[in-house]
């Protein structure tokens, strides 16, 4: 999964007057991006206390905005994190489903595609801490030992959290192969003033 959706096809708009609805979308495009990527986070936490009431689960919704994109967690107490792992699935992959769904529903509804990230029982804030660890060990033994290092498979959201801690540390990498075998590959370069940017992935 890249972590991206399909833009929704546009349609022929009529030579009309604009109506009630069509001026009150007006200001929420013309809005800052602080508020467009705050009214993301809104209409996708809407959307999953909807999903927690059907599934019967308990959750509470915290909205940030994050790396200049809208940030959505769900998360509970200690006593109710087994329940909600179960959005989570094995590797995250229920996870990458419900953030496609979420972030289908917020672009229903706003137009525009969107970089939300959602994460659930801090699996992501857990997984990334993990895949900073791992990013620092490879960039070591590539200083060490000069040769490239290719990585396993990943998610797009994962590549990008090795990405960054490789810049941080002083070297390149780069996303290499196709979905869902795409992965990061460290190279023995460091990073000089005036490069290109970083590979972000997604």
């Amino acid at each position: 999964m890249n972590g991206t959706t399909d833009a929704v096809e546009s349609t022929p708009v009529e030579d009309t007057a604009p109506t009630d609805a069509t001026r009150t979308e007006e200001p929420r495009r013309k809005g800052s991006s602080k508020s467009r990527l705050e009214e993301e986070g809104d209409i996708a936490a809407d959307y999953l206390e909807e999903l927690l009431d059907i599934a019967d689960l308990d959750g509470d919704i915290d909205i940030d905005i994050e790396n200049g994109r809208a940030s959505v967690a769900i998360v509970a107490d200690e006593a109710g994190t087994p329940a909600l792992e179960r959005l989570v699935g094995a590797d995250g992959e229920v996870l990458e489903a419900l953030q496609e769904l979420t972030r289908l529903a917020v672009q229903a509804q706003t137009g525009d595609r969107t970089r939300l990230m959602l994460d659930v029982a801090g699996h992501r804030s857990t997984k990334r801490s993990s895949l900073v660890r791992l990013a620092n060990e490879v960039v070591a033994r590539v200083k060490s030992s000069g040769s490239a290092e290719r990585l396993d498979p990943m998610p797009a959201f994962e590549r990008k959290v090795v990405h960054d801690a490789v810049a941080a540390a002083g070297l390149v990498s780069e996303s290499e192969g196709e979905e869902p075998r795409r992965r990061v590959v460290v190279l023995p370069t460091a990073v000089e003033a005036g490069d290109g940017p970083q590979a972000t992935d997604d």
